[in-house]
């Protein structure tokens, strides 16, 4: 009896920790919340969603508007719960981006848009953690630095990450 209580434990233990992605943090259901910068965005319901398609996470939200912003997660190889690395290695494809859409009413041709993306060089740009994850639903938070690298360089830093959103 003993050996069996010993051997529950030690499987129990060993096994990969429920809490490895962290909490889900503070993101309403079917959106995406963050600060860039130090100023909070929090996506629209009808224009976030994410995609499980072959091993590959994707998820998006904007927060429309003639002013938008947006954020886009992606993770390759993704096999559930856990802290996914953006940048670091080589071996390492994930990325987020963040994206700033002006659009000119007066003249919609003029619409500008500035994308920073992360990593931008071979640092770890920061993480994405997966909380929950079933067959139609993904929960999580992330942090990263990106880099405007077609643009003027500059760096804008996004922390305070959340998604909630329905696959």
């Amino acid at each position: 009896m003993m050996l069996l209580l010993i051997s529950s434990a030690i499987f129990t233990f060993s096994c990969k920790s429920d809490d490895d992605g962290g909490n889900a943090g503070p993101a309403a259901e079917g959106t995406i919340v963050a600060k860039v910068d130090g100023t909070t965005i929090t996506t629209l319901e009808m224009v976030t969603f994410a995609n499980l398609v072959s091993g590959t996470l994707s998820i998006q939200g904007n927060t429309g508007g003639t002013s938008s912003k947006a954020l886009t997660l992606l993770i390759n190889g993704i096999d559930g719960v856990g802290t996914y690395p953006l940048g670091g290695g080589a071996n390492i494809a994930n990325s987020a981006s963040y994206m700033e859409i002006v659009v000119d009413m007066s003249n919609p041709m003029n619409t500008q848009t500035h994308t920073w993306q992360a990593p931008y060089d071979s640092s770890q740009a920061g993480e994405i953690k997966i909380s929950e994850m079933t067959a139609t639903h993904v929960k999580g938070t992330f942090s990263f630095s990106c880099k405007n690298v077609n643009g003027d360089n500059s760096v804008k830093n996004v922390t305070e990450g959340s998604f909630n959103i329905q696959l």
